[in-house]
């Protein structure tokens, strides 16, 4: 199992798109900084809604996207940091 961490929004690179390439089923996907934004958009959304899901909280308040994302599973650093111990491997795009 896979940790994918995404810090980048979708409108400036590829990263997004590279990962749910290479992404199973049983990975977990973390977006942080710019990487909530790829959520505003249905398309990205719909994407990810298979994978274990979760947002960087602190991220999501900065931008104003708490009622917004209030249906997807946020995470403090703490969480992160015992996200990143519980898979095989972390990957950030």
């Amino acid at each position: 199992m896979i940790l994918h961490h995404i810090h980048t929004s979708p409108a400036r690179d590829n990263a997004l798109k590279l990962c749910l390439r290479y992404a199973c089923k049983d990975d977990g996907i973390v977006l942080s900084s710019d990487g909530v934004n790829a959520l505003l958009l249905r398309q990205w959304a719909m994407a990810l809604a298979p994978f274990k899901l979760m947002v960087l909280k602190d991220d999501v308040l900065a931008r104003g996207l708490s009622e917004r994302l209030a249906h997807i599973h946020q995470i403090d650093d703490q969480e992160f940091v015992a996200q990143t111990l519980a898979y095989d491997k972390v990957i950030t795009w």
